[in-house]
């Protein structure tokens, strides 16, 4: 016969709310595995119906999923529930804001979850669902901000929002200092999130958006930082100052080294590596949410092929033809996907042709391969500094040409710089050490591994002076009905 214990042992519960686009969402489930394997905590990950596939393959079947249908918009074509498959970024706003429509079900989920007396130690909410922050307040639950961003790029981001005004970057050519930043932290207009310049419009979505985003960070009880504390150096600080509540980032990446490779296996892309010698080839790769014109792609391949080095091209333009005098050559390859985590880590890959997002930076870091930077969107030019200017990690792609199409003169001269010439090599060196310092702070005893376990370890102790406050409450209130009823 079995007994009953007086409380049931419950494990500690985290809820992740990630975004609804791949770059957002992939290392968070990094962390949930992490934090469901290794520290042994029950996860749960909220989805939409349309993304908890994608989700599934990457999760073990020890994490719970929560499914929100995502919410309908006129103003959104039927059925895209990801940023990744908008048929252009300008809907991106519409995107963010009509994700608020999923507040009931969040509010819904951790009701039932008060009424059975296990809600969870915190939220992990990505940035574009400011709305959490409120629901979280009504069951004092901590939420925890994730941007996917270094704090270098964050604290740049606030500081140019709380500073600066888009007029003050009138000229292409003028650099401006980063108000709070040391003395040679200088960007020019080009390197300014759109989003920045395009928020003068008190009434503009844009303009809201970002100040929703801002509202809700500071007032969230801490960030949760993928990146390590050797690259941010004084940038964390800097960035923390402007949380008037003391929050707290923790940096517990790169959150991707938390997990192995899923790849069961290796795949055309690997092997075709395979019989390429050591450093020769350059990976070239765009990301999921950048577009590139037909005019652009075919100047890339034709740069590609001047610069008479091999290379593997991720192209996601499935009406995109190469030119066939390049398809029957055999210096390179052209994908529509390749697993760049493992791509990056093959001894053949010496160099990568870079968009600049923040995942894409962290994976080339690991595997100690120097970028050259094709910067296109959101904070990508900053990802760009951090690398060039502060570790002379990669170097910048040249870009001449007045129509805005990067010209295949300054794509081959900057491939052949990148993989043959002195400059190139000096990078690489400075990427290995960096891949080293990031591989270290994971490991036991390592900076992001210590602050991780520390972040786990306060939640809990928040979680125990809540419940020893309930347990006082539930005292007095039996000690005043005791006195009644004598």
């Amino acid at each position: 016969m079995s007994t009953t214990t007086i409380k049931e042992v419950k494990k500690d519960h985290i809820m992740i709310f990630p975004f609804m686009a791949q770059g957002h969402t992939i290392p968070l489930l990094h962390l949930a595995t992490f934090l469901s394997t290794h520290h042994h905590l029950q996860i749960t990950i909220i989805a939409t119906s349309g993304n908890a596939p994608f989700l599934r393959q990457y999760l073990p079947s020890s994490i719970n999923l929560s499914i929100f249908p995502f919410p309908s918009s006129p103003l959104l074509p039927t059925g895209i529930e990801s940023t990744d498959h908008l048929p252009s970024m300008d809907l991106q706003p519409i995107f963010v804001t009509t994700t608020a429509h999923l507040r009931p079900h969040l509010h819904h989920l951790l009701h039932s979850l008060h009424l059975s007396n296990s809600l969870p130690l915190c939220l992990i909410s990505d940035f574009f669902l400011p709305w959490t922050l409120d629901v979280c307040r009504l069951f004092s639950i901590p939420r925890l901000v994730f941007h996917g961003m270094s704090t270098f790029s964050m604290f740049i981001c606030k500081s140019i929002y709380t500073h600066l005004q888009p007029s003050s970057f009138t000229s292409s050519d003028e650099l401006i200092h980063i108000p709070g930043g040391p003395p040679s932290l200088l960007l020019s207009r080009h390197q300014v999130p759109d989003i920045f310049l395009n928020s003068g419009d008190p009434n503009d979505p844009t303009t809201i958006i970002l100040a929703e985003h801002n509202t809700s960070d500071i007032n969230s009880w801490g960030i949760i930082v993928n990146s390590f504390s050797f690259i941010e150096r004084e940038y964390t600080k800097l960035f923390e100052s402007f949380f008037p509540n003391k929050t707290h980032a923790w940096l517990i990446g790169p959150l991707f080294l938390l997990s192995s490779p899923t790849l069961a296996d290796e795949g055309d892309c690997l092997r075709w590596l395979n019989d390429k010698k050591v450093n020769s080839v350059v990976y070239v790769a765009f990301g999921t949410q950048a577009h590139l014109t037909a005019e652009q792609l075919e100047e890339v391949a034709n740069g590609l092929e001047a610069a008479e080095c091999e290379y593997l091209w991720v192209v996601r333009d499935a009406s995109w033809q190469p030119p066939e005098r390049i398809t029957t050559r055999e210096r390179g390859k052209i994908v529509r996907w390749a697993p760049q985590r493992e791509v990056l880590q093959h001894e053949a890959v010496g160099g990568f042709v870079s968009y600049c997002g923040w995942n894409s930076v962290l994976e080339s870091m690991v595997a100690g391969v120097p970028v050259l930077t094709w910067p296109m969107i959101a904070e990508q030019a900053i990802n760009e500094k951090m690398i060039v200017d502060e570790f002379g990690a990669g170097l910048r792609l040249r870009k001449v040409g007045a129509t805005g199409v990067v010209k295949r003169e300054e794509i081959k001269d900057g491939v052949r710089e990148l993989m043959v010439e002195e400059k190139g090599k000096r990078a690489r060196e400075k990427m290995e050490e960096l891949g080293r310092m990031a591989m270290e702070a994971v490991e036991d005893g390592g900076s992001s591994h210590k602050s991780l376990s520390e972040l786990i370890e306060e939640l809990q102790r928040c979680k125990n002076r809540e419940d020893d406050g309930l347990k006082l409450e539930s005292l007095h209130e039996n000690h005043q009905d005791s006195i009644k009823i004598s």
